[in-house]
This record gives structure tokens, C-alpha cells and sequence, in this order.
């Protein structure tokens, strides 16, 4: 069985359902549009008695809807990286089909994600769509014709559909292994005027520090959280319109509730105040990583609770600003001097994990490449700060905003490298190892996951509708 794309699309086919890019936000204009025309439009448009949408696959008790291949395969072919062609629509609805495969038989294998890996993950993507719109619920009814709840009803689903079937895929092609010899081997076998042409790419590093919230900053906080506790205790205020009102956290335009938690899961100082607390009772301020948190106590059953949290993050003033700046100034010195090297500067002192690691540079998440085109360098501002740079400059400190995974904006000062410039060239071994090991890697998987594919579709049940007979995806090829 052919899977050519289905390693690359089962990952991130479901993300235009959950994360608001601009294709999920064009779809859904188109289908909420609809919904707020007329009754005379409607039926202009729609005779009655037309089959707007169908199932067109079913496996075991998951479904796909005719409108989800649609809105996939657009996804699928907005996100096709350069020197790759486009997918099929066959090729995409077969990597769903695989993606609800993988749902029905991890039920059968047991393979399952929490739920409260689930609920935090839903929590951050309706978050980033609620904050497209000035976390204004009204107005993303009035955009999506959807509820709040409905909305984020269905980003569960995708999330928990996408972590499933990521698990299940670790499951089936754990202990694979891509060799420099697979990768030669690889290469070879495309021909040379078929190997894809790659554009110009760039090496950047950053090194990034936040500046430290100084005592006073967080009293300003502390004494703020305590008016609010104050005014909920004496009957001015309910805990939740507070927490619609004050809480910078992705659960306050649900009034702060974050449902049920083990222990274990949450930040230690949180936790520990919450299995304190007795049921209905409001806690003193609570400083975590996160900022500092009101927390009530909604209800507690054994090792899991459920409470409800006003989050306020302490914001760096000017002096604490500058306070960083300095610090980076020195250490950028040490690193023009020769003393220490950027890479080894970046893992000891970068307050910025996803560039840490990497020894302070930017990486492709698709290829966890740190060679980046224009399209994978998303930051207009560090585009256009390069294009004033000379290959081994290091800016002087630089202040930014920078956005984290909850979409959350805080302050904070950075360097930049402008390590190396690639022009635009045909693929080879010697400039492209990564992407072609890359590649090769995805190979190898599609080859397990297509063996794998043979022995679980006599495992569950599959219907599929004569109209994508053509596609032929239960065939073995």
C-alpha cells in the first residue's frame, strides 16, 4: 500500500480544525455565511431535500464527513512545502481514514491519552481563537455561529483524535532507526531531475532573556487579587464574573474553571493550595511559573479535584528592563570577544526553551531543520532585521514581545545571529543531509505503517462510500 503522504498528513491534519489559522477561519466564514442568510436565500440556494453533507467512511463507530475531506484537502494543499507536490484528494482522504483506524484500534490496544492532557490543549486553542477576536465571545458567535462551548466542544474532539493517533503512530514505528547508508540510498534512488529545488535558506540564533519581576511588581499584583477576593467574599462579585473580567488565563472567559485534575498535573504550589482548601472556599494570592493565581475550590473526589482560578501576571517594569538589557549586553560581549561560544551561550543563559535546546537556533518544526526559508521564518520583524545584517553579525539587544505556546504575550529582550545564508539550489547529499534524512525517515515509516495498515484493517470495521471507490485505499498496492 501506497502512503506517500500519510506520515506528514496524519500529524497535522486535524490542526486547521483546532488552531484558527486563516484556512480554518475561511472555511468557517464560508459555513457560518451560509447560516446567517435568509430563509428565502436558504431555499434559493438550497432546495429542500439537498444532502448537504454526508458520511462517505465509517470505522467502527468514527466517522468522516464529506466536509471534513474538503476542508482537509484544502489544508493539506495550503501547507505543501516547497520542491513537494501537492497531495491527491485520494491521498488525503486515505491518511483520514487511517487517522480513524488508528482511534478504533487504539481502543482495541488500550492505547489512550489523559484527559487532562486533552482539556489543557483545548484550553490553549480555543484560547488563540477567542484572542483573534479581543476575547470578545460575542463577537466569534456572531463570526462562527457557534457558542463558546460548541466551538470548543469540537477543538476536543480534534485534540483528542490528534494526540490519540500521534501515540498510536510512536506505538507502531517505535525503535526506527534512519542510518547515513539509508540515507545514501535514499538519495540514489531519485532521479536526478526528479530531486525537488529548495530556496534560499538562513541560520539564525537568538538568545533571549526575561527580564525578573521585581517584589514590588508582584505586591501590585498580590494587593490587586486581594481587592477581588475581598469583593467575591463580601457579596459584591461572583468568582466566575471576576474571573471573565480580571484572570489572564486561557479558562478565564469560562470564569476561570479548569474542570478535574490528578495530582500531579498541575503546578506543585497550585495543587498544594488547592488540597488545602475546603469546598467552596477562596484561596490567599498564589505565586506559580505561571503568574498568581485566586484559586476556589470547586469540589474534590480522592486524588482529583476540580477548582477554578483568577490568573493576573505580574509585569515587568522599565528598571527590570533594563535590568535585563544590561545583563545581555555583557553577555553578548563575551561572545564577540571570543570568550564563549554562541551555541554554548544559548544552552547556559536563553530564558527561550524552543531555541535552547537548539543551541539558540530557530528550527523548522515540520523538519526540525534550523535552515529556514522565508516561508518557515514567520517572524516579519526578524525577517526584515536580517535583511540589514551581514552573515556572522550578532545585533545589539533588541526588546520584543514574545508570544508562548498559550498565545500569551510577555516583554522581553533577545540578540540575534545571522549565522549563514544557502542560495537557492537543487537538492544533493552534501547541502541537504537533514532534509533528505528526513525523508528517508518518512519512507521507513510509511513502509511500517503501510504493513501495519494490511494487518489492522481486518481488525475493524470499514464502509466506505462507492463514490471514493476510485481511490482504491483498501487495496494493497
Amino acid at each position: 500500500m501506497s502512503l506517500p503522504y500519510m506520515n506528514k498528513w496524519t500529524k497535522n491534519l486535524s490542526l486547521f480544525l483546532l488552531l484558527g489559522l486563516s484556512m480554518f477561519q475561511i472555511v468557517l466564514a464560508q459555513d457560518t455565511s451560509d447560516a446567517a442568510e435568509t430563509d428565502e436565500k436558504k431555499q434559493e440556494k438550497k432546495p429542500s431535500g439537498q444532502v448537504l453533507d454526508k458520511i462517505i467512511a465509517k470505522v467502527d463507530n468514527y466517522i468522516i464527513l464529506d466536509s471534513d475531506l474538503q476542508k482537509a484537502y484544502l489544508e493539506a494543499s495550503s501547507q505543501v512545502q516547497q520542491g513537494f507536490e501537492a497531495p491527491t484528494k485520494c491521498q488525503v482522504f486515505e491518511s483520514l481514514l487511517i487517522n480513524k483506524m488508528m482511534m478504533a484500534k487504539a481502543e482495541i490496544d488500550s492505547v489512550i491519552v489523559s484527559d487532562a492532557e486533552v482539556i489543557i490543549q483545548t484550553d490553549q486553542r480555543f484560547n488563540m481563537v477567542l484572542q483573534q477576536f479581543g476575547g470578545d465571545e460575542e463577537m466569534l458567535i456572531e463570526n462562527y455561529g457557534k457558542t463558546g462551548d460548541q466551538l470548543k466542544s469540537e477543538i476536543q474532539d480534534a485534540v483528542k483524535e490528534q494526540l490519540v493517533v500521534g501515540k498510536m503512530q510512536g506505538v507502531i514505528t517505535e525503535g526506527l532507526q534512519v542510518s547515513p547508508n539509508d540515507v545514501r540510498k535514499f538519495y540514489n534512488s531519485i532521479p536526478k531531475d526528479s530531486l525537488p529545488f529548495f530556496s534560499s535558506e538562513v541560520v539564525v540564533g537568538q538568545i533571549v532573556k526575561k527580564p525578573e519581576v521585581s517584589q514590588v511588581e508582584k505586591d501590585k499584583v498580590y494587593n490587586k487579587l486581594a481587592e477581588i477576593k475581598a469583593k467575591i467574599l463580601s457579596g459584591e462579585a461572583d468568582f466566575a464574573s471576576m474571573a471573565r473580567q480580571y484572570s489572564e488565563g486561557p479558562s478565564g472567559p469560562q470564569g476561570g474553571d479548569l474542570g478535574f485534575f490528578k495530582r500531579g498535573e498541575l503546578a506543585p504550589e497550585y495543587e498544594a493550595t488547592a488540597f488545602e482548601l475546603k469546598q467552596g472556599e477562596i484561596s490567599d494570592p498564589v505565586e506559580t511559573v505561571f503568574g498568581i493565581h485566586l484559586i476556589q475550590l470547586l469540589e474534590r473526589r480522592g486524588n482529583t479535584f476540580n477548582s477554578r482560578h483568577i490568573l493576573i501576571r505580574p509585569t515587568p517594569s522599565e528598571d527590570d528592563l533594563l535590568k535585563a538589557e544590561r545583563e545581555l549586553d555583557s553577555l553578548r560581549q563575551e561572545i564577540v570577544d571570543g570568550n564563549i561560544e554562541f551555541a554554548k551561550a544559548a544552552k547556559e543563559n536563553s530564558d527561550d526553551r524552543e531555541t535552547s535546546d537548539a543551541g539558540g537556533f530557530f528550527t523548522d518544526p515540520a523538519s526540525g531543520s534550523n535552515r529556514l526559508t522565508s516561508r518557515t521564518l514567520e517572524d516579519p520583524i526578524l525577517f526584515f532585521t536580517l535583511d540589514s545584517m551581514e552573515i556572522g553579525d550578532i545585533t545589539p539587544t533588541i526588546r520584543f514581545d514574545d508570544v508562548d505556546q498559550r498565545g500569551q504575550s510577555e516583554p522581553g529582550v533577545r540578540i540575534l545571529y545571522y549565522k549563514n545564508r544557502y542560495p537557492a539550489h537543487r537538492a544533493n547529499i552534501s547541502d541537504d543531509y537533514e532534509k533528505l534524512k528526513e525523508a528517508a525517515r518518512r519512507k521507513k515509516e510509511e513502509e511500517i505503517l503501510a504493513n501495519w495498515f494490511v494487518l489492522a484493517k481486518e481488525e475493524v470495521f470499514i464502509d466506505i462510500d462507492p463514490a471514493y471507490d476510485n481511490c482504491n485505499v483498501l487495496a494493497e498496492k
